[in-house]
């Protein structure tokens, strides 16, 4: 009934502008999302907590419908940062992605009204998005159970939800992570309210909190305790809420999230499996919905009356709305009652635990006022820093324009910059009035400290916005955060290009070439010479360079020749790269990830060249052609190795002369990335069928794959994808034809070559296949059947189609000498030993 009510308003809202402006065209021009976005949570108390294991596992159709279309404060909280994924958008990696997609998060909660967070407090914490899981065991004993809990607790006790969904249910067939977050979920039911349970956070200010109902998603309609219509169309937002669930999604580009969908009726179906009263099936059954429910749970009728009459206050805002004047002045009052309730509760005697309750319910409520009073004010304010990156001991800006856009003049008006605690106080600048129309701007200066930390990518923003204004005997205030990244880092970042090499022990190159990028983040000129930290036996020409910038951004390039011993062991050697510059020494490479829907970030990460010695045989004149597909770096792997190897462009393969190379090897999901290759497939084909080698890396169902024509012959990929990997990186594998020449030339490969593999051993296994096809290797998790078809291949006229789907491209990245050395088979088996 509360849903029905809330849309029914927002209809009669609409329809009232209809009447007035005389045609819903011009109905849409009278739509104020802004407004709207802080009014409609007015009408409601009730608070919402989805929790999940990755940035994308939000349910944001049923979070957008609770947030935008019913105004609850909603909230998601997610494990980790998803580092172990994959990247649909650049080359980025591990803790790179990770902040890709942390940041993708907070742009797509946006959209939805959905506040996120995250277990995962920084780059390679211990709750680590390390690759799919089976089992929530598996999952909790890497990220550490305790520490997760602990944290999990901390954030109910915080942030107090009455209701809470995990997103996915702790069944075998989920992801070992999604199976551990709902597992903890679910005990945290009892757990967040037990004062036993971590006793050091009460020590520490909190409280305990009893969650008041836990649902679970229903597999449908049969096994759900209620079933909610969110398919509604919303004429604020101009489509449903699954829709705006969608344009969500669109935000997490890194993972080629987001579908455009149709505006038709959906239900999610609800399993109530913990509630603190019995019958209460229906989503807020026996939750106080509004201060009207509050009134009737509090027997004190002096606080009981206050809040009737608070909640009608909060509803004839509502009615205001799209009036901004009108809603300025009557949420000023409503806040100004707010604050005398608080005080008037805190001074009351009644249930400790019910008191708290709705002490937590008022201060909520007086955060969203205040955020009404501003968007209703019409007070514009624009900030921007003189530079968005400083660097210790700087002196910068930071301009505020304050406007006002609206027909009332506004009055005591505070700005300040909210700066760390031992960063020096920036004063206060007052405004005592601004007019209609009237522009005010205020240049707030500031020094960073020599020693102040480098920028964080999770933590808050080292410098904040706080403007308070004074009105109806109440200050409202706003904190904001500046509307670009601004990042304090070293003076100089230090880049080593590769940042991994091999070093081949059966044909030790004489000289191996790196590059060392300097980029001067400094605000002025600077000196400063370029070295290395070489392993004994090693030297380098030059043995060091000398470099000078005049401004900011300035980078230079120094190119080394690395000379390794004549004679070398097998193992794993590190070279650090430096730059001495005014006495100080920077060995820190700063990596700039900058996409246009997301903010700017930084990683930072040791200055180091991770080197591996170890024997690689490789025939004589291979000469290789790889299409490229943006996901992975194994091209330039093998041609750092010593490969011959040409990247083949669009003309390359709808034109050019294939037959000249002995191998050709695709990205893995080059179907996904490069349309060209799907439509010049047959070439490739025809190569083959002329006698070429073409080796393909794993694809996703998805990926632009044709069963029946991508491949020579029908080729199945594993669907549900999440049932066809390998996990476990260490698996035994059998190797089904050990005299094979793929496992014997140019490298005979051994058990060891299977050893010390990173992640996963395979993903999105073929599930069937021609009988054309050879199956070479077989593989599989603790307790489960076999793969055989890790590698597959087939003759197809002279030449040969080779499949694999093993994660060979993580295994090179990270230097693995049985990956490069099985890849090495796999991509020679056309040369003639």
């Amino acid at each position: 009934m509360r849903r029905i009510i809330a849309n029914l308003l927002v209809l009669l809202l609409v329809f009232s502008l209809t009447s007035i402006n005389g045609s819903a065209k011009e109905t849409d021009k009278q739509h104020d999302k802004e407004l709207w976005n802080v009014v409609h949570p007015l009408s409601t108390t009730v608070t919402f907590l989805n929790t999940g294991a990755h940035p994308d596992d939000e349910r944001s159709d049923f979070l957008a419908y609770l947030s935008r279309g019913l105004g609850v404060k909603t909230t998601s909280l997610i494990a980790n940062r998803g580092e172990g994924g994959q990247n649909e958008i650049g080359d980025e990696l591990g803790n790179a992605l990770g902040i890709i997609r942390s940041n993708e998060m907070i742009e797509a909660a946006k959209i939805t009204g959905v506040k996120a967070f995250h277990l995962s407090r920084t780059t390679s914490d211990t709750i680590y998005d390390f690759g799919f899981s089976k089992s929530p065991e598996e999952t909790l004993d890497k990220w550490g159970e305790n520490v997760t809990y602990e944290r999990l607790i901390r954030f109910i006790r915080t942030q107090q939800p009455d209701i809470v969904m995990p997103s996915f249910r702790n069944v075998d067939s989920q992801h070992g992570h999604h199976r551990a977050i709902s597992l903890l979920t679910e005990r945290a039911f009892e757990d967040a309210a037990n004062p036993n349970v971590y006793p050091e956070q009460l020590e520490n200010g909190l409280s305990t909190w009893q969650i008041k109902k836990m649902y679970l998603p229903a597999a449908s309609k049969d096994t759900a305790s209620t079933s909610i219509e969110i398919g509604d169309y919303d004429p604020i937002y101009e489509m449903t809420y699954p829709q705006l669930g969608e344009a969500s999604r669109y935000m997490h580009k890194s993972q080629g999230m987001g579908n455009d969908i149709p505006a038709e009726p959906r239900q999610i179906h609800l399993e109530l499996i913990k509630s603190v009263e019995d019958n209460n099936t229906e989503l807020f059954d026996g939750i106080a919905y509004d201060f009207n429910d509050w009134a009737k749970r509090i027997s004190k009728k002096n606080i009981s009356n206050h809040l009737k009459k608070l909640q009608n206050d909060l509803d004839s805002i509502i009615q205001e709305y799209p009036n901004r004047e009108s809603i300025f002045v009557k949420s000023q009052q409503s806040l100004k009652t707010v604050e005398r309730i608080i005080n008037k509760t805190k001074r009351t005697e009644f249930d400790t635990s019910m008191k708290r309750d709705l002490l937590h319910k008022l201060e909520l409520k007086k955060e969203q006022l205040q955020k009404v009073i501003f968007t209703a004010s019409n007070l514009q304010i624009k900030t921007r820093a003189a530079s968005s990156i400083v660097t210790q001991g700087e002196q910068s800006s930071i301009t505020m324009e304050l406007t006002n856009k609206g027909k009332k003049t506004l009055k005591k008006i505070n700005a300040d910059l909210l700066l760390p605690k031992d960063w020096v106080n920036v004063n206060s600048k007052q405004i005592k009035s601004l007019k209609p129309n009237e522009s005010k701007t205020i240049i707030f200066d500031y020094e960073v400290p020599k020693n102040a930390g480098y920028f964080q990518p999770y933590e808050e923003p080292i410098i904040k916005t706080k403007v308070s204004m004074n009105g109806k005997g109440t200050k409202a205030t706003a904190i904001e955060e500046l509307p670009e990244t601004l990042a304090i880092l070293p003076e100089l970042s230090v880049t080593t290009n590769p940042t991994n090499i091999v070093v081949n022990t059966a044909d030790v190159q004489d000289k191996i070439p790196v590059t060392i990028t300097v980029k001067n983040y400094s605000s002025g000129k600077r000196k400063g010479s370029v070295s290395l930290n070489l392993p004994k036996g090693w030297n380098s020409e030059p043995k060091q360079s000398n470099i000078s910038f005049e401004e900011r951004y300035d980078e230079k390039e120094v190119t080394f020749n690395l000379i390794p011993p004549s004679k070398i062991e097998e193992g794993s050697l590190s070279i650090e790269a430096k730059v001495n510059s005014s006495g100080k020494t920077y060995q820190t490479a700063v990596q700039e990830i900058q996409y246009d829907h997301i903010k700017d970030s930084y990683y930072q990460y040791p200055s180091m060249i991770n080197a591996e010695a170890f024997k690689l045989l490789k025939p004589d004149n291979l000469k290789i052609g790889y299409i490229e597909s943006g996901f992975d770096k194994v091209a330039d792997y093998l041609i750092e190795t010593g490969f011959d190897v040409t990247t083949l462009k669009e003309e390359d393969l709808s034109s050019g002369d294939l037959s000249q190379f002995d191998t050709i090897i695709t990205g893995i999901r080059a179907n996904l990335s490069r349309t060209d290759l799907v439509t010049n497939n047959q070439r490739l084909l025809q190569y083959v069928e002329d006698g070429g080698h073409l080796v393909v890396q794993y694809h996703k169902p998805g990926d632009n794959w044709d069963t029946q024509n991508s491949a020579p012959y029908q080729l199945k990929i594993g669907s549900p994808s999440i049932e066809w990997r390998v996990t476990d990186e260490n698996a035994v594998v059998n190797i089904l034809k050990p005299e094979h020449k793929l496992f014997n030339y140019p490298n005979t490969i051994t058990e060891n070559d299977w050893q010390n593999w990173v992640q996963e051993r395979g993903l999105y296994f073929p599930m069937s296949w021609d009988s054309n096809f050879e199956t070479f290797v077989s593989m599989s998790d603790p307790n489960e059947d076999p793969f055989t078809s890790g590698i597959l291949m087939a003759e197809y006229g002279k030449g040969t189609y080779l499949y694999t789907n093993l994660v060979f491209y993580r295994q090179i990245d990270n230097q693995v000498p049985g990956g490069y050395r099985i890849f090495t088979n796999l991509i020679s088996y056309g040369v003639n030993e």
